[in-house]
């Protein structure tokens, strides 16, 4: 017997209703956060369990096998000499995105002030600064961003592909910024607009590219 067909079958709200049956699929616990951590490309089983603080390891191959299953996300291994199986988003399952940025725009009224029990990574700034970079309609292209935090870059108008990634960015950016973490929590809680962030001083913009004059120029 395969390994999805060993699987429970999925719990359903019974509605003939299109949030119930979306709810259906992506409704549990966790779901959401591993498709936001799969936006950024494949990854190892290890990595999203470590980006995704609190999740237990049962939880995490559970809702992993259930994605698998509906067509969310595959598995597959990487060849040598890595030799390690990661996931990914499928076609469906990138199309979330416009979901988790409604969601976290939704949140942004939730977010307050960093409590000291709150986990971050640097890299869960990414959804919402590039919908701020969005919002302000400064273009498309590679965008590294550098944070006390870490460092992670931007795929700002990207159609497929990783729409983030962890560490700096391949090859040179079109642009690059660099905040402290006091300005990209309030652009994430939608206090400060990036255009508004850079004319105040509180982003450094650098770069040649389109982009970053667009950003220096607004």
């Amino acid at each position: 017997m395969s390994r999805l067909r060993r699987m429970s079958p999925r719990r359903s709200y019974d509605q003939y209703c299109s949030t119930a049956r979306a709810l259906d699929v992506v409704g549990d616990r966790w779901t959401l956060l591993i498709v936001r951590e799969l936006l950024a490309g494949p990854r190892r089983y290890t990595d999203l369990h470590a980006d995704l603080p609190g999740v237990s390891t049962d939880v995490l191959a559970s809702r992993l096998k259930d994605m698998e299953r509906d067509g969310i996300s595959t598995r597959r291994r990487l060849p040598p000499p890595g030799a390690a199986y990661v996931y990914e988003l499928t076609p469906r399952g990138r199309a979330l995105l416009p979901v988790l940025q409604a969601l976290g725009e939704w949140g942004q009224a939730e977010l307050g002030e960093r409590r000291p029990t709150d986990a971050v990574r640097a890299h869960w700034f990414a959804l919402p600064l590039l919908r701020a970079l969005r919002e302000d309609g400064d273009g498309e292209g590679l965008v590294e961003v550098r944070l006390e935090e870490g460092d992670f870059h931007l795929y700002v108008g990207a159609e497929d592909g990783p729409v983030y990634g962890d560490g700096p960015a391949p090859g040179e950016p079109d642009a690059r910024l660099v905040l402290d973490s006091g300005t990209c929590e309030a652009v994430a809680r939608g206090e400060l607009s990036v255009a508004d962030a850079v004319r105040g001083g509180r982003i450094e913009v650098a770069g040649d590219g389109t982009l970053a004059k667009a950003l220096r120029d607004g």
